[in-house]
């Protein structure tokens, strides 16, 4: 688990960055092809993936509270539903 808390500004510059990185990766492979080029594109498409993760969970904590929280409370009420 990430135990640095990023802010969704932060996290959002860095998509920006690394999808800029990536678009001049393409547009180097567009002039040739570099089987090496095409690995650095996957591996900035997977750090992408993992940071719009990291955002939407972000997003999600800001709107709805901690997830612990959520699961801890929907529990308690399953239990006072059975109980009634």
């Amino acid at each position: 688990m990430n135990l640095i808390m990023r802010t969704l500004t932060e996290i959002h510059q860095e998509i920006e960055r690394l999808s800029e990185d990536r678009a001049e990766l393409w547009r180097r492979l567009s002039a040739e092809y570099d089987p090496q080029i095409r690995e650095e594109i996957r591996a900035l498409d997977a750090e992408l993936d993992g940071l719009w993760d990291e955002h939407r969970a972000l997003r999600a904590r800001v709107r709805f509270g901690d997830r612990e929280a959520i699961v801890a409370r929907a529990r308690v009420e399953e239990r006072l539903e059975r109980a009634a």
